[in-house]
């Protein structure tokens, strides 16, 4: 290791150390999207109108790292040009308006958690394409931490379940494909991140979403007429989805996926259910008055123990920093 590298791991070294964590504190953030997204949902905006103006608002903020985005674009690799644009265009344009999409079919209160129950099955896929894209490798004793992780989870959210309405199908099946997307965005994510930093990442995955985004608003909405739904009264929660489960959150995300293998990180990212399911307990008006019972504290105890524990188990991993923006991880650490 250079000099210069060692400089760079000491100024990083937090982050770096513990970023299953900060993986996971990211995941929590966006369980602030529930303070604002079902509002905007409940004033009359399609699911495409409400993700464009926040992809739009979120692009914005990066334009004072336009310069340094640019220099690291001309020199990226083919490959992490296709995982930014796959980022764009699935995780973050299709399965966004998806997600949102899935509110408009449950919007009785309790039924939100039926619906958020399917993004336990985001570690399923991205185990599966960790696998398959990145040949990412395991040791053995990470298979029962990820069943300990994903069995709090569980608990945390199937608590609220059995009084949820039923019948979500069809929000069920938007959650589904929206969750397969977040989880391919996980890995493409990591793949990205070998070429160009954090910060290219973020900015890239909301700045080339932007067009689709346009085209589905104007297909979906009849055109020009779509733009005439909008009012000020509603910029207040389009800034809040912008600036902490938008910029706040992804950057933090990106920042410690850089470090993290993604077979690691898409469990890490249980957080942001356990998070969701704590808000809807906080009494109002910091959260939805839900009963917060026993088992979803001892789920939330359990998956931050298993996380924690995949943060110790990391560190056979060993992180090599490289000479350019983004950090690499060794992620082929022993046996399945």
């Amino acid at each position: 290791m250079t000099e210069e590298s060692r400089r760079h791991d000491d100024r990083h070294g937090v982050i770096d150390r513990f970023s299953p964590l900060f993986i996971t504190l990211a995941a929590a953030l966006w369980a602030a999207d529930a303070y604002f997204r079902p509002a905007l949902v409940r004033d009359g905006l399609s699911s495409s109108q409400i993700v464009l103006v926040e992809d739009l608002l979120i692009s914005l903020c990066f334009l004072p790292f336009a310069g340094t985005v640019a220099r690291e674009l001309r020199g990226a690799p083919w490959r992490s040009w296709v995982a930014l644009a796959v980022i764009a265009a699935g995780p973050q344009a299709f399965a966004t308006v998806l997600f949102t999409r899935s509110l408009t079919y449950a919007t009785t209160p309790g039924a939100e958690s039926e619906v958020y129950l399917l993004y336990l099955l985001q570690p399923v896929f991205g185990l599966t394409l960790s696998w398959l894209i990145l040949h990412e490798r395991r040791p053995r004793s990470f298979w029962p931490l990820a069943a300990v992780a994903l069995g709090g989870a569980y608990l945390i959210v199937i608590a609220q379940v059995p009084g949820a309405p039923s019948g979500q199908l069809l929000a069920a099946a938007f959650v589904l494909g929206a969750v397969a997307l977040w989880a391919a965005g996980t890995v493409f994510g990591r793949l990205a991140l070998q070429g160009v930093s954090f910060t290219t990442t973020s900015a890239m995955r909301f700045t080339l979403a932007l067009p689709i985004l346009l085209v589905l608003m104007l297909a979906t909405n009849g055109g020009a007429a779509g733009f005439s739904k909008y009012s000020v009264d509603q910029l207040p929660a389009f800034v809040g989805i912008a600036l902490i489960p938008g910029v706040l959150a992804m950057v933090l995300y990106y920042r410690s996926l850089s470090s993290t293998p993604a077979s690691i990180s898409t469990l890490a990212e249980l957080g942001y259910p356990a998070a969701l399911f704590l808000v809807f307990s906080l009494p109002t008006p910091y959260g939805f008055g839900a009963p917060l019972r026993p088992t979803e504290l001892v789920g939330a105890l359990v998956l931050v123990a298993a996380v924690t524990a995949m943060n110790l188990l990391k560190q056979k991993d060993r992180i090599r920093v490289g000479g350019g923006a983004a950090l690499r991880v060794a992620t082929d650490s022993g046996a399945d």
